[in-house]
């Protein structure tokens, strides 16, 4: 049965080209107007999804070309939200970067250019189901409320209660809307739970007064509060991974946690979870999934190196050990550009890894062929 998410699917995020990297470059230089960078958006977003339906994908998306960051983009475009730019260290090399925070009262704006990015994409989709990614609720409670200093030095809301209840109506109306705009498969990316494990992490929350531990089983809540009344039609994931920039990582540490909590959220279809490596820890955690599709991030967006397949292989079979295989699925572990300037690997590395996850998904589930 071909359903949401598909045995062999992808987590969102694409290798931008260089036309548009060239492009967005001059857009930034004053060199080009806004229409013209859209103009190679559009024409890049067209050429990326034929290449996806060529490798075989049946969910495509827009390879989150219009974007500079997988997150900070849509979060952007909310009202009460203000970005800012500062230099990181978190991943282990010194860029710049750029946080939110909640400055005013946080609602969703019918205007969102998000609605009309993927009326965009679904329109070029054809036959392919068109897949929106937008990040997680907990990633604005956690950056941009629990861990912001600009919020703590200007708060906004009375309580704590008060935020999350409009966080919660805002991503109810996110939802709907998305939905009246054609859109009928939506993940939500929220890395947010990962310094809920991370000791470091966890030191820097106990340190803003909040007990980590208390926030797993809020996040959940908030997470199962905002897909309430989701439309029975509209299929909806959850992708984690524990940080992927230019391909370094954020987070350490296990699952074991927090998988209780999460996976007990029975709202999801499905699961993107990353286990490309030793930091990812055993597949036991999986064990506490209800019926949910858990959807194998075995295949790294981190290196070029291609997996083999027999190793693959095996390593569902490891995980059917706690999850039933028919409800086992497989993709990469994270997107191959959750920031426009790529992780290490080349346009051919990606579309080969692309093709690995579907080869191999046809040969260990042949009836859905």
């Amino acid at each position: 049965m071909n359903k949401v998410p598909f045995r062999f699917d992808q987590v969102g995020s694409l290798l931008r080209p260089e036309k548009l990297k060239e492009a967005r470059e001059k857009f930034a230089k004053g060199e080009i107007s806004k229409e013209e960078l859209t103009k190679v958006e559009d024409e890049s977003i067209i050429q990326v999804i034929s290449q996806q339906k060529e490798v075989g994908l049946k969910a495509v998306t827009d390879g989150e070309f219009r974007r500079r960051w997988w997150h900070l983009d849509f979060i952007a475009g909310l009202n009460g939200i203000t970005v800012y730019d500062f230099e990181t260290t978190a991943f282990g090399i010194t860029t710049q970067a750029q946080g939110t925070y909640v400055s005013g009262k946080l609602s969703f704006s019918s205007d969102h250019p998000f609605l009309a990015h993927f009326k965009f994409t679904k329109k070029h989709a054809g036959e392919a189901i068109a897949k929106q990614t937008i990040p997680g609720p907990n990633m604005i409670y956690l950056d941009s409320f629990i861990l912001s200093k600009q919020y703590h030095e200007q708060p906004v809301y009375q309580t704590k209660e008060a935020f999350v209840e409009d966080l919660i109506h805002t991503y109810q109306e996110v939802i709907h809307a998305f939905y009246e705009a054609g859109c009928r498969y939506l993940q939500l990316d929220d890395t947010s739970w990962g310094g809920l494990f991370d000791e470091r992490f966890r030191a820097l929350i106990k340190s803003n007064g909040y007990d980590p531990d208390e926030l797993i089983q809020e996040f959940g809540d908030i997470t199962e509060a905002i897909l309430e009344n989701k439309p029975e039609d509209l299929a909806v994931t959850f992708h984690f991974c524990k940080g992927n920039f230019q391909s370094h990582w954020l987070y350490n540490g296990s699952y074991e946690k927090i998988a209780e909590r999460l996976l007990a959220i029975q709202q999801f279809d499905g699961f993107f979870l990353e286990f490309d490596d030793e930091r990812s820890g055993s597949f036991e955690p999986l064990k506490y999934s209800k019926d949910q599709r858990i959807v194998l991030g075995l295949v790294t967006t981190k290196t070029p190196q291609l997996e083999e397949k027999s190793v693959l292989k095996e390593r569902v079979t490891q995980a059917a050990q706690f999850v039933p295989l028919e409800r086992l699925c497989l993709s990469p572990q994270c997107g191959f550009s959750s920031t426009h300037e790529g992780n290490k690997v080349l346009e051919e590395d990606q579309w080969a890894k692309l093709r690995l996850v579907v080869e191999t998904a046809k040969e260990i589930w042949p009836e859905e062929e």
